[in-house]
């Protein structure tokens, strides 16, 4: 029995390995077809209400991809934009910054303060700047060329949604169960994203009329920076911040810097501890050290997509192994403290109702 059991976990632990493998090697093809699934699930609440509505099913999705495409492109476009003028201006930015740092260390040095001076210069590296430039130049230019085939999956998703749960029942061994699993599946990142998107959003306008207020380079990139980031757990409002006070450091001085970093850390202690948990409560279930192990697993598996993705993947992972009773457990490890209680008293629950019935039967 006990040798039975360890082959199996042996087994498991080699498949898994070999599905992360080629995860990683088709990351390629992977991420846009994991990006279409999730437009489709935040896109077909909309579908569904203009269907209601007397709408054509092919009408609807016209619509929602229209829409959808519309910010997909705009928001490519001004990445595309914005990242060519940084490399043009990068040499410039080198320049100020050196003379910034020189006149702190002149401070520094007035009031018998000792700064190296080397390490002003080593701080803004510009060929790794350049470097990091050209990939975010990069990864822009493929999302905008990738956007037509993300959107035909959307549509071909969405058309298809309607026969998906035949399909299901046609397949599954409980289809009950599986569509019930699934359909709270989308719900769950319906309800995530959409409230991560009113939050990110809101924290990226505040982060734009703050810095466009202090005359900032380039607001309305760091504050589509600011949006976008937020998507990514814990780290992402703070990684967002960089560019940011080091832009306000180069171009205006130390204390326009300091009244930056004060902008975004009030910003996203108020929204991302305040706001967020008060509108979305314990979000997907999952415990704070898995969220942000998964942020680390998902972008090293399917990069910066799967860093903006890893909370709703994670989730998914764990409904799945939810969904059996050999893996059940995992699950509870995923979950957060509010999760695992729940499910004991689901547990609980059950077995003093299995118990009633036995009685009632004798």
């Amino acid at each position: 029995m006990t040798e039975g059991v360890s082959q199996r976990i042996l087994i498991g632990i080699a498949s898994v390995v070999v599905i992360v493998a080629g995860m990683k090697l088709a990351a390629g093809i992977i991420v846009p077809f994991i990006l279409a699934v999730f437009i489709a699930i935040l896109a077909s609440p909309a579908v569904y209400w203009m269907n209601r509505r007397g709408a054509p099913t092919w009408l609807a999705v016209i619509l929602v991809i229209l829409l959808t495409g519309g910010a997909l492109m705009g928001v490519s476009a001004v990445l595309v934009q914005s990242f060519g003028e940084i490399r043009q201006d990068l040499p410039e930015y080198q320049r100020k910054f050196d003379e910034q740092y020189a006149k702190i260390v002149e401070v520094a040095g007035s009031r018998g303060i000792e700064v190296p001076e080397g390490i002003g210069f080593n701080l803004i590296d510009a060929e790794t700047a350049t470097t990091l430039i050209a990939e975010g130049f990069e990864s822009a230019t493929a999302l905008l060329a990738n956007g037509v085939l993300i959107l035909l999956m959307v549509v071909f998703i969405l058309l298809e949604a309607s026969d998906f749960p035949d399909k299901v029942r046609a397949v599954s061994k409980r289809p009950d169960q599986s569509l019930g699993d699934l359909d709270f599946l989308a719900r769950q990142v319906f309800r995530y994203f959409f409230i991560k998107t009113l939050t990110s959003l809101g924290t990226g306008l505040i982060i734009y009329f703050w810095l466009l207020f202090f005359n900032i380079d380039y607001a309305l990139l760091l504050g589509l920076l600011a949006f976008l980031l937020n998507y990514i757990p814990n780290i992402g409002s703070l990684i967002a911040a960089i560019p940011g006070v080091l832009l306000a450091f180069i171009t205006q001085d130390i204390g326009t810097a300091i009244w930056a970093g004060v902008g975004y850390l009030a910003v996203n202690n108020v929204i991302g501890n305040l706001v967020e948990p008060r509108v979305m409560g314990e979000g997907l279930g999952l415990s704070t050290l898995v969220v942000f192990l998964s942020l680390v697993f998902w972008g090293w598996v399917l990069g910066p997509i799967g860093m903006l993705l890893s909370a709703p993947l994670t989730m998914a992972v764990k409904i799945a192994l939810q969904a059996n009773e050999d893996t059940r457990p995992l699950a509870l490890m995923l979950g957060s403290g509010k999760y695992v209680r729940q499910m004991a008293a689901q547990q609980e629950s059950g077995a003093v109702k299995k118990s009633v019935e036995d009685d009632n039967t004798e």
